[in-house]
């Protein structure tokens, strides 16, 4: 008897590619409690996204392929693995976004792919698409553009002239630890330096300074440590001034069995919690003022998992404490455990008409309120 397996037509392709589409988050995906790992409840391609700028959307989000000639050990999609494969035409792409577009389902694009040949053939699908919506279909809307490792400067400048915001992945920190993961990519010259090029693409006074950068890394598939990372995300923010890092969380049994291992020390099973605490050193780099060396870890390179790194910070640096609740700045009423942004600018409010005496002076008790009141003065 012989078995017929009939050709995917669009909707069972998005269907395919939009699941395997969840293992990448660096496009516009909040860090909310599961909000990056949520999709919508019409369709899998539809994707619940807190925006760079601000308040939240939805993304219309898929692979065009989940054909893929590299070798990832972490990738379920990666070269060897034996899954149903298919691939999206540019014009049934484009269709199908604008039917949810113009349906006011989806305020833009995330396209992303696996490496169909190789990294400059699987950038002209992934630029073809965004051509036709921008000079054809006369969208200008939101596009995110993701940058295959490999691809030529000429790709990568034409995908950012393209969009809204691009990403290039950049994985594990450092050449040593993607060598763990993979024999075919090259850290240096497939991911930095494109990760470079595009800085300097988007860069204030640049070509297209519009244009945002994102990455991400995956966790716990290379035997890297939170130090490692940090290390890398202080540079990528400092130096190359991206947008937002994104972390994914390596989950066991979806990649090579060889990477299957325990690394983290306090809890081996738990690399979702680790991935939080990574998104709450990504906050402090960004909006709290912290930096690379106020970033505490143990004696293996790990932040803790028992106590966020805000309130390690604090009990490692008892000499700055207690913070004068009238008196500090912004930044020193930041490092205060229990006191977030909002919180802080009430503060810096009701400090201009009235001297605050206690800590029910800024709000109803709280948990966090009453972790505050530890290190703070009136």
């Amino acid at each position: 008897m012989t078995a017929i397996i009939s050709a995917p037509d669009t909707r069972k392709k998005l269907e395919i590619l939009s699941a395997d589409a969840q293992y990448d988050l660096a496009c516009a995906c909040g860090t909310a409690k599961d909000e990056h790992r949520r999709r919508g409840t019409e369709e899998k391609w539809i994707y619940p996204v807190t925006l760079p700028s601000g308040g939240a959307s939805v993304l219309f989000k898929t692979l065009i392929s989940n054909v893929c000639e590299n070798d990832c050990k972490y990738c379920p999609l990666r070269a060897d693995q034996d899954v149903r494969r298919c691939t999206l035409g540019a014009e049934e792409t484009v269709n199908t976004f604008l039917d949810y577009f113009n349906r006011d389902k989806v305020f833009g694009l995330f396209l992303t792919s696996g490496m169909l040949g190789t990294p400059d053939a699987t950038m002209e699908r992934l630029n073809r698409i965004a051509r036709i919506l921008r000079y054809r279909r006369n969208f200008r809307g939101y596009i995110h553009l993701k940058i295959i490792p490999g691809a030529s400067p000429s790709a990568i400048e034409e995908a950012v002239s393209l969009s809204s915001a691009v990403s290039l992945n950049i994985e594990t920190p450092g050449a040593d630890h993607l060598a763990k993961v993979s024999s075919r990519k090259r850290f240096m010259e497939d991911i930095v330096e494109p990760i470079k090029l595009i800085s300097r693409l988007t860069g204030k006074g640049s070509k297209y300074p519009r244009v945002k950068q994102t990455t991400q890394f995956v966790v716990g598939a290379a035997e890297e440590t939170d130090s490692e990372i940090v290390k890398y995300m202080w540079g990528l923010y400092d130096r190359l001034h991206l947008k937002r890092i994104y972390f994914s969380a390596y989950q066991k049994g979806l990649g090579d069995p060889s990477i299957d291992r325990d690394l983290h020390p306090e809890s081996p099973t738990d690399v979702f919690i680790r991935e939080h605490r990574l998104y709450q050193v990504d906050f402090l780099l960004r909006k709290y003022g912290f930096t690379e060396s106020d970033i505490c870890f143990d004696k293996t390179g790990f932040l803790s998992l028992k106590i966020d790194p805000k309130e390690q910070w604090a009990k490692l640096h008892p000499e700055y404490f207690p913070v004068n609740i009238n008196k500090a700045s912004k930044y020193q009423l930041l490092r205060v455990p229990g006191l977030g942004q909002i919180t802080v600018n009430r503060i810096l409010e009701q400090r201009k008409s009235a001297r605050i005496n206690s800590i029910r002076d800024v709000g109803k008790p709280t948990v966090l309120l009453e972790k505050a009141n530890l290190y703070l003065h009136f």
